[in-house]
C-alpha cells in the first residue's frame, strides 16, 4: 500500500465511521450542527495524529503486555492538552461539545488505529494513518450535521436558509433523526462505494483442481492414442 492509499482508505473503504462502524456515539451527539461537528472532527484528527505518531515511535519500548493502559495514558494526555486548548481559545465551542471533548479518550478510533495500525508500522505511515482516518471522520460528522442542521433547523453554519428555516424537520436535530441519517449514509456507501463481492466462475476455470484434470485428460488422451 503506497502512501496516497493509506490516507484515502481511511476516507472511503475503511471510513471508520460508515465503514468499520467506530466513533458511532460521539457522531451522532455532534453532527447536529456544523459548527460543533468540524470542531469534534479537528479535535479528534489532532489527538489521532499525535497518539500514532508517538505510539508508533514507542513500539519497540513499550512492554506488549501493559500496551494498552499506556496507549490510554497517551491518548488521555493528548485530550487534555487539546481540552485546555479548546477551552481558552475556543469556549463556544468547548460549550457545545461539552462532556463529548473529553470523551475522545475512550473514542473506539483512536484506540483502535492505535492497536492495530501503529503499533505495527512507522512513524511517517501511522501519521498518514491518522490523518486519513481523520479526515474520513471529519467529512463524515459535516455531511450528517449539514443534513440535519439544513432539514432540522432550516440553518448552515447557523445562517438561515430561505423556505426551510420556516419549513424545517425538528426531528432530525432529534435522536431518531440522527440514527435516520446514519443508516442512510451507511446505506449510500455500502450502495455506491464498497466493493462488491465477486461473482463466482462456476467452470473449470473456477475449480480448483482444473490442473490435475487437465493433465489426468492429457494423459488419458495420449494413452488411447
Amino acid at each position: 500500500m503506497n502512501k496516497l492509499q493509506n490516507f484515502s482508505k481511511g476516507i472511503i473503504s475503511e471510513n471508520p465511521v460508515l465503514v468499520l462502524v467506530l466513533g458511532t456515539c460521539p457522531t451522532l451527539a455532534t453532527s447536529t450542527n456544523v459548527e460543533s461537528a468540524l470542531g469534534m472532527g479537528a479535535a479528534a484528527t489532532v489527538v489521532l495524529l499525535c497518539s500514532n505518531i508517538v505510539i508508533s515511535a514507542l513500539r519497540k519500548v513499550i512492554p506488549d503486555k501493559v500496551r494498552i493502559p499506556c496507549f490510554i495514558v497517551l491518548i488521555a494526555g493528548f485530550v487534555t492538552m487539546v481540552q485546555m486548548l479548546v477551552k481558552a481559545f475556543a469556549p463556544a465551542l468547548d460549550a457545545s461539545l461539552g462532556i463529548y471533548l473529553p470523551l475522545i479518550v475512550v473514542n473506539c478510533i483512536i484506540l483502535g488505529r492505535a492497536e492495530m495500525f501503529a503499533q505495527k508500522n512507522t512513524v511517517i505511515d501511522s501519521a498518514i494513518d491518522a490523518l486519513g482516518m481523520g479526515a474520513g471522520f471529519t467529512l463524515t460528522l459535516a455531511a450528517m450535521a449539514s443534513i440535519r442542521e439544513i432539514f432540522g433547523n432550516g440553518t448552515w453554519m447557523g445562517m438561515p436558509i430561505p423556505v426551510l428555516s420556516d419549513n424545517h424537520i425538528s426531528i432530525l436535530t432529534m435522536a431518531p433523526g440522527g440514527f435516520f441519517v446514519f443508516g442512510l449514509l451507511i446505506a449510500i456507501v455500502n450502495k455506491f462505494f464498497k466493493n462488491k463481492p465477486r461473482k463466482k466462475d462456476f467452470g473449470c476455470a473456477g475449480c480448483p483442481s482444473a490442473d490435475v484434470c487437465s493433465g489426468a485428460c492429457a494423459v488419458k488422451e495420449g494413452s488411447d492414442g
